[in-house]
């Protein structure tokens, strides 16, 4: 007969590495490019789904195979953990091993390509530069860009503006111009997303040899630029609308930036001082928050 609690603390490494309470960023990403495709005119609930099910699968990639990276490299044996950063403690822990974390990774980047070979041949070609860029963005992650100072660009691609504009593409038509402009505030805010959560896990970071834009320009000065791209979702929604690419009532998006002024004291006032993890707290739901925001606006349009 099995073991109940050796099956328990199998399954807490699978969702760890997996990292399945931030799998609400996919929904929030799906929700915002699927809306903002609905209301130029092209909306199917299936292939929404079906593109949700591909983001999510990447997304669980992303993340395990980053996480058996971080414990090989010994990021995680010496982090300090937040419930926001520093990974899940899922290897250290020996709650799973790094073999079955990278056969978790490689598992659903599996799935998610097959999700995109699915709409190529339906759809032709369209999805593919999407899925090019995404596919080479999950696997080269950890030991490419995170190494090189383009993470949080990375990041901001992958998780914020490919995933808009490749579910709007998934709907079965070209993504328009609604969809660019959604596409943006999602870049900025999955930069902002990793950027943040960088300054906790600096001097862990240090001893990896990562290179991030923490460690390349400072703290004081990484969190001005935390406040630039912060300032930067507003405006581009405001762009956005004001070209006419958005409803007006995509303006609700506006609305989560009021999260902002936790992390934003602390940017301006301590930066050299630990990132309270209420501030933290803010910056994701700043996050879900303003992409289920413009979503609704879309629809409410």
């Amino acid at each position: 007969m099995p073991d109940a609690r050796s099956s328990t603390a199998r399954l807490a490494g699978w969702f760890g590495v997996a990292r399945v309470p931030f799998l609400a960023l996919p929904l929030a990403l799906v929700a915002n490019g699927a809306a903002a495709q609905a209301w130029a005119g092209t909306f199917s609930w299936p292939r929404t789904l079906l593109a949700l099910a591909g983001l999510v699968a990447m997304h669980v990639a992303v993340n395990a195979l980053n996480e058996a990276s971080d414990f090989e490299s010994g990021i995680d044996l010496v982090t300090q953990r937040t419930p926001f950063s520093g990974g899940s403690g899922a290897i250290p822990g020996r709650l799973i091993g790094t073999r079955a974390a990278r056969r978790l990774g490689w598992t659903a980047l599996l799935v998610g390509v097959l999700v995109g070979v699915w709409f190529v041949a339906r759809d032709g070609l369209a999805l593919v530069p999407v899925l090019v860029v995404g596919l080479l963005l999950v696997t080269g992650y950890s030991t490419g860009f995170a190494r090189l100072g383009l993470g949080e660009v990375a990041a901001g691609l992958g998780l914020g503006l490919l995933p808009v504009l490749g579910t709007a593409i998934a709907q079965g038509a070209p993504a328009s111009d609604a969809a660019w402009a959604a596409a943006f505030p999602a870049f900025f805010l999955t930069f902002d997303l990793l950027l943040l959560n960088e300054f906790p896990d600096e001097a862990a970071d240090r001893a990896g040899r990562r290179r991030n834009l923490v460690l390349m320009l400072g703290r004081p000065h990484a969190a001005r630029l935390y406040l630039v791209a912060a300032l930067a979702v507003p405006a581009a929604i405001l762009f956005g609308v004001g070209l006419g690419a958005m409803p007006r009532s995509c303006l609700l998006g506006l609305v989560p930036s009021i999260l902002l002024a936790g992390p934003g004291r602390w940017a301006l006032a301590d930066p050299e001082g630990p990132v309270p993890v209420r501030a933290l707290a803010a910056n994701v739901l700043w996050n879900l928050g303003t992409n289920a925001l413009l979503a609704v606006g879309f629809l409410l349009g």
